[in-house]
Formats: structure tokens, C-alpha cells, sequence
């Protein structure tokens, strides 16, 4: 066996509010780059985007540029607004399914991430003919996610419940928060950066590492159904609290209420009159089984991270991740060495670079942050030790050394 990086959720140039750098070449180059080897395509069912992958040669249902593999994938919204991430073994079949999605959609032809007039279960009899695989993306971001309109997969996907074998985590959630729902105890758990840029924050800003035979489709689902001993060993992402939905919030103002306020204030803001938004955090206690996360004999460790380049900008006061100091500290860092092994593998004392920077990248691997939590709108703030400019919730993050 061996271990894998994989980001399976991005976008193309051709949906809505995505960069046009967003183009193979591009996404192939970076996460080369990042250390992740196989990437989604997104949008395989845009027809532009679908051509411009079978350009590409084609091996087990992988698609070959450069040191990157690319897998079938597509996001696709149902007629609730909740998303839902597919994965499909081979070109014929993605072509089988935008046919059959056709009569159920006006923009399928022009947008990488098409809106249906399907509900859930439809929408998985179809993936589920074509040999596909599906599963909630986001599953608990509160406009679009599956646990903002059900309170249970079934709720959703009915009957086909049952073959659901992901839910995607998102930016808003990590395993804590969903091994406190009991029904999510069988599913593998996937991290992915829903990226729409390939800059260095954004492409596999969030991860998996799975452990596979070879490279291939076949493999990937393997690992996703943790069968013949392929299976995810880690989920690499955010800190939830960090997510602009963690708390409870006005989504004008961003004062933070209590589930119970909320309620109480019939969802509107006494400061501002704005719409309070309730929180995931608030969400989860709502749907919970237990009070405590439960996590299976087969859940792998979430380890918290963000960009390296983010990680830089917090440590040097820069504002923004993309300032020339930090893009040039990033190139620095990254020589020879991919970003994941800089934040994961590397000898910090190999490192160049200035000593805030080193204490950071050390500061996050021993789990030493705070975060400051954001909702309505608002991201959260992440804090090195001793720069909390808030009430910070320590995130009880395991170190590195945990993780064997």
C-alpha cells in the first residue's frame, strides 16, 4: 500500500464566481506544487471542460498532466438548494449522466456546477446507475448543505440512503463535530478545498490522504468504502470555528446569540434589525446523538491546518496572503520540498526563514492556536499564542506527534 494526497472538490473556470486560471494546466502545476497528486476535476459535465479532459491521456479512470492525476468529479445542486458531490469512473459514463440530467435542467450546458430539477434520491439513481459515487458536499454549511434542510440522510436521499458512503465535511465542520451525529458513523469522512482558485490558499487548502494499491478510479472508491484494506488514514482541514457560519450570528452586524436567543428574537437582530443566521455549532447540538463526539474504530485523525502562505502572513502582520513578501517566503520555503511537507514532514531546523515564521509553522503543528470564532457572514480569526484579540475557543487540536 501506499499513501496518497488527494483534493477530490474543486472548480473550473466555467462555474459561476471561479477564476479563469482555473484551467488543468494551472491546477496541475499547483498542486504538484502543494503535494497533493490527485485532484477532481470539477465540472466534469460542462461540455468545454469535459473536452478539454479527454485531451488528457487517460489511465484506470485517471486523467494524466504532468505529476498530477486528475479523477471525474462534478458538484451539482438539487431543486432544495443542497449540493452534492459525485465522482464517475470513465468519460462514457459522465457523458451517460449529463444525459440523463438534461431534461432536468436549464443550465447544465453553461454552468460547471448546474442547478437540477431533481430532488436527492433522483439525482443518486442516476449517479448510482452510471457507477458513480455521491455524497453531501458541505454537508453542513447552513445555505447549501444537506443538514440545513434534512435532519437526516434519509430525509434526503430516501431510499438510496443506504449507499451513501461519503459526506464531504467542508470548511465548516471537522470529525468532532460529525461523529456527534450517530448515523454518520459507517460513512468516511472527506476534506476538500472547494477551491475556485488554483493560488496556493485555496487548492488543497483542505485534504485526504488515503492509502491505495495503485492509482486508478477503482482504488479511490476502494479506499472511500474502505474495502480490501484501502481507506482514508487522514483528513487535513480548517479549524471550524474559523468558517464564516460557526456561531450564531446577525448577518448585517455580526453579533453572536445563543441558539435560545435566536429564538426568542424571532431570528432578527435588536441592534440592526439584520437576520440572525443559525450557527453550525448550533446546528450540530440541534441534531446530535451525543454529547460528545463518538468516533468509529476506522475514523482517521483530523489534523488543523491552513495555507502555509496564511500561516506566513499571520506570523509577519501581513494582511492579505497574496503581498509579494509572503509569495516570496513561500517560494523560498517551498524549494525543493512540497507545502505539505513543509507544514507536516519537514525538520523544522532544515528551514530557512525568519524565526516568527518557524515558531508559527511549530505553533500549529503542536495545536498552540486560538481561533475566534466567526458566523453570520464573518470568517473567524486564528491567533498564535499570546495574540488573542478575542474570547478564543481552544480547539483541544492534537499535535503531530499524536498522529504516529
Amino acid at each position: 500500500m501506499m499513501q496518497v494526497n488527494l483534493d477530490l472538490h474543486i472548480h473550473s473556470k466555467y462555474s459561476m464566481a471561479v477564476s479563469m486560471n482555473m484551467e488543468l494546466p494551472a491546477i496541475a502545476r499547483e498542486a504538484a506544487r502543494k503535494g497533493v497528486k490527485i485532484v477532481g476535476t470539477g465540472d466534469c459535465l460542462h461540455p468545454l471542460w469535459l473536452d478539454a479532459v479527454k485531451e488528457l491521456p487517460e489511465d484506470e479512470g485517471l486523467f494524466h498532466l504532468e505529476e498530477t492525476l486528475f479523477a471525474l468529479s462534478v458538484e451539482v445542486e438539487d431543486s432544495r438548494r443542497v449540493h452534492h458531490l459525485i465522482f464517475l469512473p470513465d468519460i462514457s459514463k459522465a457523458e451517460e449522466l449529463r444525459e440523463g440530467f438534461a431534461p432536468h435542467s436549464s443550465n447544465l450546458q453553461t454552468d460547471g456546477r448546474p442547478r437540477l430539477h431533481m430532488n436527492g434520491a433522483q439525482i443518486a439513481d442516476l449517479v448510482l446507475e452510471a457507477g458513480g459515487l455521491i455524497g453531501p458536499s458541505h454537508a453542513f454549511t447552513p445555505w447549501t448543505g444537506i443538514y440545513a434542510y434534512y435532519r437526516s440522510l434519509a430525509g434526503c436521499y430516501q431510499e438510496k440512503a443506504d449507499r451513501i458512503a461519503f459526506i464531504e465535511l467542508g470548511l465548516s465542520a471537522d470529525t468532532d463535530y460529525a461523529d456527534r451525529i450517530s448515523e454518520l458513523s459507517s460513512r468516511t469522512f472527506l476534506s476538500n478545498s472547494d477551491a475556485h482558485s488554483p493560488r496556493s490558499n485555496k487548492l488543497a487548502r483542505e485534504f485526504n490522504q488515503m492509502e491505495v494499491e495503485t492509482f486508478g478510479f477503482r482504488e479511490i472508491a476502494m479506499a472511500i468504502r474502505r474495502e480490501k484494506g484501502r481507506h482514508s488514514r487522514l483528513n487535513v482541514g480548517f479549524f471550524p470555528e474559523e468558517g464564516k457560519y460557526n456561531r450564531t450570528s446577525c448577518t448585517r452586524c455580526y453579533q453572536q446569540f445563543s441558539a435560545a436567543q435566536m429564538d426568542e428574537l424571532a431570528g432578527r437582530c435588536p441592534k440592526c434589525q439584520g437576520q440572525i443566521k443559525l450557527g453550525v455549532v448550533d446546528r450540530v447540538n440541534l441534531l446530535a446523538d451525543y454529547a460528545e463526539p463518538k468516533h468509529p474504530d476506522h475514523r482517521p485523525p483530523y489534523l488543523h491546518l491552513i495555507p502555509l502562505a496564511e500561516i506566513i502572513a499571520l506570523a509577519l502582520g501581513h494582511k492579505s496572503a497574496e503581498t509579494h513578501g509572503v509569495q516570496k517566503l513561500w517560494s523560498e520555503l517551498t524549494r525543493g520540498r512540497t507545502e505539505i511537507e513543509v507544514l507536516v514532514e519537514a525538520d523544522l531546523t532544515d528551514l530557512k526563514a525568519e524565526p516568527k515564521v518557524i515558531e508559527a509553522i511549530d505553533a500549529f503543528r503542536l495545536g498552540k492556536v486560538e481561533v475566534c470564532p466567526g458566523g453570520g457572514g464573518k470568517y473567524g480569526r486564528i491567533s498564535l499564542p499570546g495574540a488573542a484579540t478575542c474570547e478564543p475557543v481552544r480547539v483541544g487540536q492534537k499535535s503531530l506527534s499524536d498522529f504516529g
